[in-house]
């Protein structure tokens, strides 16, 4: 069995403009942000994002690297609208498709199941219909004859993730109060990315934690990064709570400010910005 562990300049680099990318977490919650940093440095643009969007879209939409996003919502949790995510879509920086959460989830499961589209009743009688014109409904062949929407497969080209470990071969592990739907990312994509705030032995998986935390299958894998902190600002409960002082700062800031001064050449730069911005705001 391979060693999957790799750096998350390395993940850049398997990735391409033009993809549809998929990315976990939910808001400002368990995000990626360590490989969205990455790719960030990197010149790829031109991409399919889907996500449930948070500080992740938001950053993508604000550098224009955003041709179309597919969401349920985009949000920082605390703070409702996601500004730079907000700028970008007044302005028609990219294409939409909204749908709602259900649909959204209906549609990684079928794309994970390899199959065209699943049936689903999320979206009949509201305006999700309207705003999607190209959705269709199917009617179901047995005796009830109900109508529902064919919800299309979210096929992915890639997918990024974060968890709380990881071992070297894949196998993924959420410590968490929610897995989101991290694990339908990851077999919704021709190629998953997962990083994690420890590496760890295999046998320390189920050390720690009941074996059904174990959210991620080394089958459904490609590679793993060691990020700790990776991803701040948004939460990683239980290990930390979203830094909701420096998700203001980011929300308040106009973004070329926020990027000159974060997005350094690597993720130690980063977090190396955050603490020496934590002690400015303690003196």
């Amino acid at each position: 069995m391979a060693d999957k562990t790799m750096t998350a300049e390395e993940v850049v680099s398997r990735l391409a403009s033009g993809m549809t990318l998929g990315i976990g977490g939910w808001g400002s919650r368990r995000k990626p942000m360590a490989l969205v940093r990455a790719l960030l440095r990197s010149g790829i643009d031109d991409l399919t994002v889907v996500s449930y969007g948070g500080p992740d879209v938001g950053m993508l939409a604000a550098t224009g690297r955003i041709r179309r996003l597919v969401t349920a919502f985009v949000t920082l949790d605390s703070i409702p609208l996601e500004p730079h995510y907000r700028a970008a879509r007044e302005r028609g920086g990219l294409e939409l498709t909204e749908v709602d959460e259900g649909m959204f989830q209906c549609g990684l499961r079928a794309a994970a199941q390899r199959l065209p589209f699943l049936p689903v009743r999320a979206g009949i009688g509201s305006d999700v219909m309207r705003s999607a014109p190209g959705l269709r409904t199917v009617t179901s062949p047995y005796a009830d004859g109900e109508t529902l929407v064919a919800m299309p497969a979210l096929r992915l080209d890639a997918a990024l993730v974060h968890v709380h470990r990881a071992d070297r071969l894949g196998n993924g592990q959420c410590l968490g109060p929610d897995p989101y739907f991290d694990d339908l990312f990851c077999e919704a994509a021709d190629a998953a990315y997962v990083s994690c705030e420890r590496i760890v032995d295999t046998a320390e998986l189920t050390g720690e934690a009941a074996v059904q935390s174990l959210l991620l299958k080394r089958l459904a894998v490609t590679g793993v990064v060691e990020a700790p902190n990776g991803a701040h600002f948004t939460s990683c409960a239980p290990e930390y709570g979203r830094d909701e002082e420096f998700q203001r700062w980011y929300a308040a800031t106009p973004w070329p400010r926020f990027a000159a001064r974060f997005l350094g050449p690597d993720e130690s730069a980063y977090q190396a910005a955050v603490r020496h911005w934590r002690r400015e705001q303690e003196r």
